[in-house]
């Protein structure tokens, strides 16, 4: 039977990651570089991806990783989504290393990029845009051409391009490759426009192999993304319950009143089994389950929509507090409505949900 309880070690490496976000990265510091434009914070990516080691947890042992499982990334997503971090690990530790770990390892090319990306010395983003889903058409036609709203792609060094020729490695800077930022919803995850005009890459795989691959890395970006949107859920939950308890009007508590005691009570029940959902999509991509489809359609199915309801419940319940800037609860709503439509929205994961379990909705 399935065990969705953390473990030992992942409750450590919780800790571990929540100590590190704690003190490196704090609310003024990240509306600063929300409002900037440039919110990556270099010593913090150095000392949670090669420090630390997360961004090697899914890469095997002999090529520089962990070697541990989607289970422990997903706890690292977790506390990502609970500081809202800018930083680029689902794009390149989940999606990008997931890809090339469908191709051949033991290519040259292929393990020096993984060893790259595992050590924490480079950023590798997969060129399609955010909202992209596992199973939808990715390829771009020929060697030119735009690609918008691609995540992360301001702070990568590798692009990884499908083509119809196959998968390439594009160095963003190559001649021909231009990354122009766009204004994202979410300040915290940049999005960019990647024009190729005429770049040259180095090709890893073949077409058909590049399309499993990448189908890959698109599942389990999916499946871990609902680990961050139940950070997300997590954190607003706390946040708004001790808020209530501190914030008094007519001489009590505003958590007192019954009206808003069953909001919350409401929303802990959603994030419950955000949770379940969300662990147990990771596992099933762990353990390399036949089902790890289904899994992952349902989490993305329900959880995201838990995070934007938790957020939205944040700010409300805050009051006037919670629709200032000053405040970080814009930020968690700002991520979980672009989380809610990135790699699948909720709708396009309930049609293949409809599907695997072969009961289509009406067309």
């Amino acid at each position: 039977m399935t065990d969705l309880l953390y473990s030992q070690t992942e409750d450590d490496l919780r800790s571990a990651v929540r100590s590190l976000l704690a003190g490196r990265r704090d609310t003024p510091a990240l509306l600063a570089g929300a409002e900037s434009g440039t919110p990556y914070d270099p010593q913090l990516w150095a000392a949670l991806a090669a420090e630390m080691g997360t961004a090697g947890l899914l890469v095997p042992e002999q090529l520089g990783g962990q070697g541990a499982s989607h289970r422990e990334a997903a706890v690292v997503l977790e506390e990502l989504g609970r500081s809202v971090t800018p930083a680029p690990y689902l794009t390149s530790s989940v999606v990008a290393t997931e890809v090339l770990l469908g191709l051949d390892t033991r290519s040259g090319p292929v393990a020096d990029l993984l060893t790259a990306l595992a050590s924490g010395r480079s950023v590798a983003v997969l060129a399609v845009p955010l909202p992209t889903a596992p199973g939808v058409s990715h390829e771009r036609p020929g060697p030119t051409g735009t690609v918008t709203g691609v995540a992360d792609a301001v702070a990568a060094q590798v692009l990884l391009v499908p083509t119809g020729e196959g998968l390439y490695a594009v160095e963003t800077e190559a001649p021909g490759v231009i990354v122009e930022p766009q204004v994202p919803l979410d300040l915290t995850r940049p999005l960019a426009a990647v024009t190729f005009e005429g770049a040259q890459g180095k090709l890893l795989a073949d077409a058909p192999t590049s399309r499993a691959a990448v189908d890959r890395g698109l599942l389990a970006g999916a499946g871990l993304l609902a680990s961050e949107q139940l950070g997300i859920a997590e954190w607003c939950l706390e946040e708004t319950v001790r808020y209530t308890k501190e914030r008094h009007q007519f001489n009590r508590p505003v958590g007192g009143f019954q009206a808003l005691k069953h909001r919350m009570a409401q929303l802990w029940l959603e994030v419950v089994s955000a949770r379940a959902a969300a662990r147990n999509a990771a596992d099933a991509l762990a353990t390399g389950s036949p089902e790890a489809a289904l899994a992952v359609s349902v989490a993305q199915a329900y959880c995201g929509r838990v995070a934007v309801h938790a957020a939205e419940e944040c700010v409300q319940l805050h009051g006037g507090i919670g629709m200032t800037w000053e405040h970080p609860a814009h930020l968690y709503l700002k991520r979980a409505k672009s989380d809610s439509v990135a790699l699948g929205s909720a709708g396009t994961h309930r049609a293949v949900l409809a599907e695997l379990v072969d009961l289509p909705g009406p067309r």
